[in-house]
């Protein structure tokens, strides 16, 4: 009786296979595929028995292929959990040596002594060209909408400046001419002139700031936003951008950390700003790593660390970085750090670069959770 329960399980399992939805793939504790879907095969263009007793990373993209063991390894020994029940978006490999993007999302079962592992994927290619459509469509309408709004400022500031300008102009003239004969009730006029010109300049310097402060508050639509999707997209977009590089990104995410308020597009854009930065710093380096972590702190604010192993950077570098037209590479505009800060304060946190003791840098940014809780 036992047996022909075990034979009907293989039979409902292999049935599961051919019928899944979504590309499933089975792997044992030391990363070897022991089962594949039909969908999966549809998916990676694989016949499923080219792929068992294979090591799963013929899946992977080439930057995550030599760190997927060490991740199970140190689940194994450590529990620290960085994709399993978790879930996020990864760049994988079709047969044809292609990279696409998947949400990817693994299950867990302890069987004896030893641990399997269910990946269940979904190809994101259409949505993404569907997004990056929408992104084009929208970034137009934006330029188009900005055109207009730079052209109804620019025609509302000539308005405003002409009339001090104007009187500016008169003044100094009148001066000019009253100079001609200086005795002292001309001089007496000539002071009172200068000093509408100077008033006048005041005024139209007032009308030039409260135009900068207008640009510089901008507006940012903030909503409540999931952390770990916005980080695994921020690394997928970084590995598809640079795929030649060797360095390995590691995601670590405080377990039940609520949903942050956030415009999604420009925090995703302070990370891949932060990690580009490090890649770039370590570029050519053994081993190079950068590490992303988030936990929620006092004050109902969720904190972001990006830390390297680079070469590091000095302290009075560090409290300089930040600053307009400030940078650490030869052939950077140093714009990049001061957008990221504005960025950063316009959501109601702070960022700041703090040297490690032996090497390395830690970039740290805070944002509001959706549900603040103030301690």
């Amino acid at each position: 009786m036992a047996e022909m329960d075990v034979d009907a399980l293989h039979q409902h399992f292999r049935s599961i296979l051919q019928s899944v939805p979504d590309a499933m793939v089975v792997i044992n504790d030391a990363g070897i595929i022991t089962a594949f879907s039909k969908a999966a095969e549809t998916l990676f263009g694989y016949d499923a028995n080219d792929l068992l007793g294979r090591n799963v990373s013929v899946l992977m993209a080439p930057s995550d292929k030599a760190q997927h063991d060490g991740h199970i390894s140190r689940y194994l020994r450590t529990g620290e959990r960085r994709i399993i029940g978790i879930g996020r978006t990864v760049t994988a490999r079709r047969a044809d040596g292609s990279l696409f993007p998947i949400d990817l999302k693994i299950g867990e079962a302890k069987i004896g002594d030893h641990f399997l592992f269910t990946a269940f994927m979904r190809d994101l290619t259409e949505q993404r060209r569907n997004e990056s459509r929408m992104k084009a469509l929208q970034a137009e309408l934006v330029h188009f909408s900005r055109l207009s709004s730079v052209g109804t400022m620019a025609s509302a500031l000539a308005h405003e400046l002409n009339q001090p300008l104007t009187v500016v102009t008169n003044y100094l003239e009148a001066a000019r001419d009253l100079l001609e004969s200086p005795d002292p009730e001309t001089m007496d006029m000539v002071q009172e002139a200068l000093n509408e010109a100077a008033k006048q300049s005041v005024r139209a310097g007032q009308i030039v700031r409260k135009l900068r402060d207008y640009v510089s508050r901008g507006e940012i639509e903030k909503r409540p936003t999931q952390l770990v999707p916005l980080i695994g997209d921020a690394v997928a977009l970084i590995q598809a951008e640079m795929s030649s590089t060797n360095g390995e990104i590691a995601v670590s995410v405080e377990e039940g950390i609520s949903d942050i308020m956030a415009d999604p597009i420009q925090i995703q854009q302070v990370i891949i700003n932060l990690v580009r930065n490090a890649l770039e710093a370590m570029e050519g380096q053994d081993d190079p790593k950068v590490e992303i972590r988030a936990a929620s702190v006092s004050g109902g604010l969720a904190m972001v660390t990006i830390e390297d192993n680079g070469p590091g950077i000095d302290r009075e570098v560090a409290d300089q970085l930040f600053k307009p037209l400030a940078s650490s590479k030869s052939t950077g505009m140093g714009l990049g750090l001061s957008i990221c800060k504005t960025i950063v304060e316009a959501h109601g946190g702070t960022i700041e670069a703090m040297p490690m003791e032996t090497a390395g840098t830690r970039f740290v940014f805070t944002v509001e959770l959706a549900d603040r809780t103030d301690e």
